[in-house]
């Protein structure tokens, strides 16, 4: 009966040896669109449809290694002076150059400094509305 009750112990052990091993991070930034930008700045919510030409479900938050990306980002302008058909109303590409422990907040830039009729896609342009410090670190995937 010691003898199986060692060998557990034994087996314990060693398994909880190798849960314990450290995680190798690496630094990151993180791209966001979940902050709700203030209207009256003419600056409205985005969703994020793709990363770097790939399609991706949108997500609050893009925890990113430091780098150069592109967001190709949809508006959500609800503004009753926007008068465009629904044709205009496309997709456009915002490039960000990611910075370890940076945050940066998407949003769609309303440009009310003329009237836009028809298929004008002028009338918007993704920006990046605010930016602040946020610690930031991913896991490095083990190597097989």
């Amino acid at each position: 009966m010691k003898c199986k009750f060692i060998i557990v112990l034994l087996m314990t052990s060693g398994l909880f040896a190798c849960s314990s091993k450290p995680v190798n991070l690496r630094q990151c930034g993180t791209v966001s669109g979940y902050l709700e930008p203030d209207s009256h700045d003419n600056l409205y919510r985005v969703v994020v449809t793709h990363l770097n030409s790939q399609p991706v479900i949108s997500k609050p938050n893009y925890w990113l290694a430091p780098g150069h990306y592109q967001f190709t980002v949809a508006e959500l302008i609800d503004n009753t002076k926007l008068k465009v058909s629904l044709s205009a109303r496309k997709t456009k590409t915002l490039t960000i150059d990611v910075v370890k422990n940076e945050q940066y907040h998407l949003a769609a830039k309303f440009n009310t400094d003329r009237q836009y009729t028809g298929n004008n896609s002028g009338y918007w342009e993704p920006v990046v509305w605010k930016t602040n410090t946020l610690s930031c670190e991913l896991p490095i995937p083990p190597q097989e």
